[in-house]
């Protein structure tokens, strides 16, 4: 009797055990799957706001304050303030705990000492019009759940860009590009696209890494050749240039696609599920329970870094098998169209190891433009010129 009930509670142990690591992981994967646009992504810390002068800042004394180029300034406080911020100001007088960066200009609100902040990738809030000047026409695509709202500013060529955000930012992020796209004549279609505001939410309420929303990209290139786009060039960050390889695989248009843009593009969802779950104090005895949990929520296949870089035979052989769509996506057997990829070393939620490997695999076709010094889809704003410098050398055949 001593014997069976012992057993009986080990038993009754070890399954409350297992229902607590589901749910463990359940929540862990939270940091991945419920990702808010707008939102500053895990890990992002938040800085106080210790002075302002005239285009001065001082800030909390921190290794994301410290990072080079121009970014946005967001806030969270009841009145929401954004502004943009350039170089940091070595020669200014600072405290030890402060970094002085150049204050450009304040967007939206006020700042005032004891604000709590981040730096955000977005320079830019509004539209193309109120942001950058810029005509545009408000459409809504016919998306697969519904009507998805999105910028159209025109332009002389027939050859149209799709720019699509990712992770914790909005389509404002693509304003950062969209007056250097406009200078050189590429009309600029930038969709919203499911879980976005304004756009349909996905049936399960989660993000998908670009596994199912890339469809709304391919509603978008439908309503670009639709409205007389004969080319295509697809500009995505994070999850946006997932869904752009994505979209180039498999669209019915993706003949259309003159060429890709890849900034920070997310090639292993489980890799950045981690990175993002452990942004946010997750033991790491519960990281491959989060990514578990994840898979069993949203159907994702594993290991997306074998769909795009060489793989030894054996996990080739694995992935062939883990998912449906192996040989539509693409890899060493299917050319790419003409790609440019900005990524860093020091993005740590998107390794930068896999760009470099899917560059290797189509050296003729595929650019690594590295950026040191750049957080998760922040290349541009590490270095604005030297970015829109190598885009446009990118873009000129396409012209």
């Amino acid at each position: 009797m001593h014997t069976v009930k012992a057993t009986a509670a080990a038993v009754t142990a070890a399954l409350a055990a297992g229902a607590a690591g589901i749910v463990a992981g359940r929540i862990a994967g939270d940091a991945g799957l419920k990702v808010s646009p707008g939102r500053p992504l895990p890990g992002e810390p938040r800085l106080t706001v210790h002075s302002t002068a005239a285009g001065r800042i001082a800030l909390t004394r921190d290794l994301a304050a410290l990072r080079p180029g121009t970014y946005g300034l967001a806030g969270d406080a009841s009145h929401a303030s954004h502004a943009v911020v350039g170089p940091v100001l070595a020669a200014e007088r600072h405290s030890v705990d402060t970094v002085v960066r150049r204050l450009e200009r304040v967007t939206h609100g006020t700042l005032k000492p004891g604000d709590k902040v981040w730096l955000t990738p977005n320079t830019y809030v509004g539209d193309p019009k109120s942001a950058l000047g810029l005509d545009h026409t408000d459409v809504d695509i016919p998306g697969e759940l519904g009507p998805l709202p999105a910028w159209f500013v025109p332009g002389a060529r027939d050859t149209w860009v799709i720019a699509v955000h990712g992770l914790g930012t909005t389509r404002e992020h693509a304003l950062n590009i969209m007056e250097f796209l406009h200078r050189l004549r590429f009309p600029v279609l930038t969709p919203a696209y499911r879980g976005d505001t304004g756009a349909p939410r996905p049936p399960d309420g989660l993000n998908h890494f670009g596994e199912t929303e890339w469809r709304d990209l391919d509603a978008a290139m439908r309503y670009a050749v639709s409205n007389g786009a004969r080319q295509l060039v697809l500009h995505g960050w994070s999850t946006g240039a997932t869904m752009a390889l994505r979209a180039a695989a498999r669209s019915g248009l993706r003949d259309r696609v003159k060429g890709l843009v890849l900034d920070s593009p997310v090639l292993s969802w489980e890799r950045t599920l981690r990175a993002l779950a452990a942004a946010r104090h997750t033991p790491g005895v519960l990281l491959p329970l989060a990514v578990r949990a994840a898979q069993g929520r949203t159907g994702l296949p594993s290991d997306h870094a074998g769909l795009y870089t060489q793989q030894d035979n054996r996990t080739e052989h694995r992935t062939e098998h883990r998912t449906e769509h192996r040989t539509d996506d693409m890899g060493p057997d299917r050319l790419p169209p003409p790609t440019l990829i900005f990524h860093g070393p020091d993005d740590t939620l998107a390794p930068w190891d896999l760009s470099r490997r899917l560059a290797a695999t189509h050296p003729d076709r595929i650019t690594l433009h590295t950026v040191h010094q750049a957080p998760h889809a922040a290349m541009w704003n590490a270095d604005p010129s030297a970015y829109e410098e190598t885009l446009r050398r990118f873009l000129t055949p396409m012209m």
